[in-house]
């Protein structure tokens, strides 16, 4: 019989009996509940029923405690193993556990992501269903996890700097459903394997230094898949290698504490120590979970038995978190053996349910449209000659284990060609249902890469340059001063930082910014291009408008892994319900030397598709679109021409209102013989070559494209062949870069192909950097020369009595 008390210790304090034995019994089903949710996850995905699994066994008596101090308007920025902390939390359900494994896209059954995410990749809405903003401090938030291991990091130090702006900035105080003053952590989870990664060193010194509110949680279960920790961490202990970054008596530093992983005492006193002094002084910390177990190894993709020895996996069980939770709650006398026995039996019980409603609810609709598709092919067989063939096709569609909808499609694609040249009704009916189908599924699987909402980029209305009658002419990098100071002024959320940003940019393009707003809206970031991309999307999804500036486009490579995985992403592996507006600014072309002359144009589209990629050729179309994309809610990356800050611009009168749309190609030279496509720095080169081959008898129309994606959505360069039949792109990129995307943008999509009378011409840069000097320069880029040769080229080939050989 159970011996109640009034108080008892726990966690070097005396605590209420009954409020404790509460607490506990509700985490001891917690964990029973998770543990039974990753055993049987796994059993669905070995039975064929799921594609993958990654659980969480092992880590939950860490995330319980973790979950004790998270708070509303808290953020995690999580790893792929949290499952237990989204249960605790109740920002996840077991039902919803199970319909992520399935691959569910309902987002009312699968919250997530819509099914397009992998199991234990967990989210919550920052989004209503209109793409708007919901108030984040009333509800606990979770980023979208990535798999990519230590790409939380970076983010989560972004996340956390939130909450130092909006307690340093007090004209940010009345946003009140992002913050309460900065009062919010946030807390970031990562598997000791990871701390290898160059992303939580750079996050880790990072919060360091800029003293903001992250509580970083390893989990150490002494692996990375099969890697053992001594091939992994110095020393062994990750804790005991970062002590050199233990807080001093300045308060510099992190603080580092240690716990076992199935010490639930000792685990529930650290989380509130940490969790207590990051909230008030903003102090950033690191626990490490010591001697956590990995139950059924990895993923489902393999058996820890592989790599694991006899003596270890016998450890493991006799120190599973569970089993010790269980004997300490007996121990200290919470509960006695037939109550804890009672509670394991009904979470296998709850699992049971939550799996089996998930699994009716993911195949009602699969088998909806199983029935639809059978009786359409059952109709046609009787209409069709081909009555065999259609009837091994539908045995096989209905006959099949848990048929999905891939199934279905390929069952219908191949009764269409089994049909091919027939004509019936049953047929049309067929192709007819098929193709809504498709289309249905275009929007299940495809929908939201980029920003649906009212607050688009593309629905932003233009406003284009005025000019008064005597216009001032400026350097380009005045008009950057003037449009970034205008921009700061009307807009508190806003924040511009970087690397030499504090000396106003090393093209001097925020002079004086920095002095006059303050080191909470313009600021300097250390070398650290990965966590400064980070910092500008945990900002962004916390509400800020930042503008995160990377020193030079090649340096671009050094952020790109948060930039392809994350930001680009987001908005797509949430179906809709995150957003971080965040804007890349950096500046590239027309430089010198080997390290400072990629123009890597062709990996960026390729690789950044969910960002929009603008390409100003001056500093006044660059505020146009810095304008826009502040209106709107899509992140971009904005490349300034380097080359051009120091060359003269008409200042127009209405700088900060102008709005330049993206996707707009603009006609810059109106010409009748050949189009020349290109955009950046290689607009003034290519303006300069229409002048030249204007001398020799070839009228060029020259057009910029202003944005790579989107690309010319008014169809601009296709009615420019209607008149010319002739198009060269012009490009920085290597051959096949960003040249070949625009040729597949106007001759495939634009339909531009069937308008031309010459073959379509690439000019590009060479296959490799840059020599250093103007030379190497000019033998290596694109140049006037290369590009009237190329146009004149094409002129010679299609009358060459009137254009004889150069």
């Amino acid at each position: 019989m159970l011996k109640k008390r009034e108080s008892m210790q726990f966690g070097g304090k005396k605590v209420s009996f009954s409020a404790l034995r509460k607490q506990v019994l509700r985490d001891y089903r917690l964990a029973c509940e998770s543990r039974e949710a990753s055993l049987l996850g796994r059993k669905e995905v070995l039975m064929g029923k799921a594609k993958f699994g990654i659980f969480g066994d092992g880590k939950e008596l860490a995330q319980l405690a973790l979950a004790h101090v998270f708070k509303a308007g808290d953020f995690r920025s999580g790893y792929y193993r949290d499952q237990t902390f989204m249960f605790a939390t109740e920002t996840g359900t077991l039902q919803q556990f199970f319909a992520q494994l399935y691959a569910e896209t309902d987002l009312t059954r699968e919250p997530f992501s819509g099914g397009r995410q992998m199991n234990s990749h967990f989210s919550t809405h920052s989004l209503d269903d209109s793409g708007q903003w919901v108030n984040l401090m009333r509800q606990k938030n979770s980023a979208a996890d990535s798999s990519p291991t230590s790409s939380q990091m970076s983010r989560a130090l972004g996340l956390a700097l939130a909450s130092k702006l909006y307690r340093k900035n007090p004209a940010l105080h009345t946003m009140g459903t992002f913050s309460n003053e900065g009062s919010e952590v946030c807390f970031c989870t990562i598997g000791d394997a990871s701390t290898s990664e160059g992303q939580f060193w750079e996050t880790v010194n990072a919060a360091g230094v800029m003293r903001v509110p992250l509580v970083v949680s390893v989990w150490d279960d002494g692996y990375g898949i099969s890697v053992a920790r001594e091939h992994q961490t110095t020393k062994g202990s990750i804790s005991e290698i970062l002590s050199g970054f233990q807080t001093n008596k300045n308060g510099e530093g992190l603080e580092i504490y240690t716990a076992k992983g199935w010490d639930y005492e000792e685990l529930c006193r650290v989380y509130q120590a940490a969790a207590r002094k990051s909230r008030k002084t903003h102090t950033p910390a690191l626990v490490h979970v010591q001697e956590v177990t990995q139950p059924q190894g990895h993923s489902t993709s393999g058996s820890h038995e592989r790599y694991k020895s006899k003596d270890r996996l016998k450890w493991e069980y006799e120190y599973c978190c569970n089993h010790k939770f269980n004997e300490w709650i007996l121990e200290v006398g919470l509960a006695d053996p037939e109550e804890l026995e009672e509670i394991e039996n009904e979470s296998k019980d709850a699992v049971k349910s939550a799996q089996r409603n998930a699994w009716s609810e993911y195949r009602a609709d699969i088998d909806a449209e199983l029935k639809e598709a059978g009786d359409l092919i059952v109709r046609l067989e009787a209409e069709s000659a081909a009555k065999e063939r259609l009837a091994e096709i539908r045995n096989e569609l209905l006959s099949g284990m848990n048929p999905i909808r891939r199934d279905i499609l390929t069952a219908l694609n191949g009764a269409r060609r089994a049909t091919v040249g027939e004509s019936s009704g049953a047929r049309l009916s067929l192709i007819q249902w098929l193709e809504e189908y498709e289309e249905t599924n275009q929007e299940r699987y495809s929908q939201y890469l980029y920003s649906e909402s009212a607050d688009s980029a593309l629905n932003v209305a233009p406003v284009y340059p005025v000019y008064g009658d005597s216009p001032e002419s400026v350097n380009g990098n005045k008009i950057i001063q003037l449009g970034m100071d205008a921009i700061l002024s009307r807009d508190d959320r806003v924040c511009i930082f970087g690397e030499d940003v504090g000396i106003g940019d090393v093209n001097h393009g925020l002079v004086g910014l920095p002095e006059k707003y303050g080191s909470s809206r313009v600021f300097d970031a250390g070398i650290r291009e990965n966590t400064i991309i980070g910092q500008g999307i945990g900002l962004a999804m916390r509400g800020l408008r930042p503008i995160a500036e990377i020193q030079y486009l090649d340096y671009l490579l050094f952020g790109f892994q948060p930039l392809a995985d994350d930001l680009a992403t987001l908005h797509y592996r949430t179906r809709g319900r995150q957003k971080a507006p965040l804007i890349v600014r950096t500046r590239g072309h027309r430089l010198e030397g080997i390290w400072h002359t990629g123009s890597p144009m062709g990996m960026i589209i390729h690789a950044l598709r969910g960002m929009y990629i603008a390409v100003p050729r001056n500093m006044t179309q660059a505020i146009g679109l810095y304008n826009t994309l502040l209106d709107s809610d899509d992140p971009a990356l904005v490349i300034e021409c380097l080359n051009g800050y120091g060359h003269k611009e008409l200042l127009p009168e209405n700088l900060s209102e102008i709005r330049i749309p993206l996707g707009e190609a603009e006609v810059l030279r109106e010409g009748s013989d050949v189009t020349l496509v290109t955009y950046g720095s290689c607009c003034r080169l290519t303006m300069s070559a229409a002048e030249e081959l204007e001398r020799l008898g070839v009228d060029a129309e020259v057009i910029d494209v202003q944005t790579l994606v989107p690309f010319d959505l008014s169809g601009r360069i296709r009615e420019s062949l209607k008149k010319t039949s002739r198009v060269v792109f012009i490009d920085e990129d290597v051959p096949g870069g960003a040249s070949a995307y625009m040729m597949q943008q106007v001759l495939e999509i634009q339909g531009g192909y069937y308008l031309l009378d010459s073959l379509p011409l690439t000019i590009t840069a060479c296959e490799h950097r840059s020599p250093y000097g103007s030379d190497g320069d000019y033998f290596a880029k694109v140049n006037v020369d290369d590009i009237v040769s190329g146009a004149y080229s094409l002129m010679h080939e299609s009358n060459s009595s009137a254009y004889p050989e150069l």
